[in-house]
């Protein structure tokens, strides 16, 4: 006795086993690689500062402030951040001190002495320190101002307390603002 469904069935199962195993082509592949990376992507700026492990010690800083709170879903913001490498410039003690949870409005000034309300990309801030005759004058959300000049094609930043920070890496976006990588520890005083 014939069974066609069976058979049917059968050929439809190999018919989809052989388009299942044929390898896309390096051109789709490319396009589905692009698509994955972009869905995985971090979106706000906590997100964005979180999955950056050179970045780490200021998401401590900004978490125990509770900046953090207030930075993920709100905005749109210009940071200044602080790498790995430009806390170790503070002294061992100084700095644990400094992110010890009992530190909070400490912390929280820090964080935002290195925050500005609205969006700034690099060329937003060379503009204004042309505009400004070489100098422009940067309010922070925590009511200080950062000093920003030019140095070639570098915009250097002087916090509160006189020191400089190097922009390292310009325009990093979210979804709720832009961030700008420095080599220094913005200070408020």
């Amino acid at each position: 006795m014939f069974n066609a469904p069976k058979i049917i069935l059968a050929s439809t199962l190999l018919a989809m086993l052989g388009a299942c195993s044929q390898e896309l082509s390096k051109e789709e592949q490319e396009i589905l690689d692009t698509r994955i990376a972009e869905e995985t992507q971090p979106t706000n700026m906590i997100a964005v500062l979180q999955d950056d492990p050179d970045l780490s010690t200021a998401g401590i800083l900004i978490g125990l402030s509770g900046v953090g709170v207030e930075m993920q879903d709100n905005g749109p913001y210009t940071a200044f951040v602080a790498t790995n490498e430009a806390f170790n410039k503070i002294d061992t003690q100084e700095l644990s001190e400094l992110l010890s949870a009992d530190n909070k409005e400490e912390l929280k000034s820090i964080a935002e002495h290195g925050l500005v309300q609205g969006t700034m990309t690099s060329g937003d801030i060379a503009k204004a320190i042309s505009d400004g005759g070489g100098t422009a004058s940067i309010p922070t959300v925590g009511g200080g101002t950062l000093k920003a000049t030019m140095d070639g094609d570098t915009i250097v930043l002087e916090d509160g307390a006189g020191n400089k920070a190097t922009v390292t890496k310009a325009d990093v976006t979210s979804s709720n603002g832009t961030m700008h990588i420095v080599d220094n520890v913005l200070m408020p005083k």
